[in-house]
């Protein structure tokens, strides 16, 4: 099992702010985002070819090769800017 996070715009996207999801053998973080995008409608929206999509995993900046354990934890938010 893996807990999902969602943040800002892919919260209200997609109606949710966190989920737990059966993973039970590690796989990347570009596997992670074809399976959820694979949902259809605003999941494929928000994670089909979106190369700005953020994503952590346990709380440190992962690239889309970085290793899904279960039990870990993965949120995914939108680049963050400032001024």
């Amino acid at each position: 099992m893996i807990q999902l996070l969602y943040f800002a715009r892919l919260r209200e996207s997609l109606g949710t702010r966190s989920e737990q999801l059966e993973w039970p053998v590690p796989a990347s973080i570009a596997e992670l985002k074809r399976q959820l995008a694979a949902r259809g409608g605003n999941w494929h929206e928000q994670f089909a070819d979106n190369p700005s999509l953020c994503v952590a995993v346990n709380q440190q900046l992962a690239t889309e090769t970085a290793t899904v354990q279960p039990g870990d934890e993965i949120a995914f938010f939108p680049p963050v800017t400032g001024g």
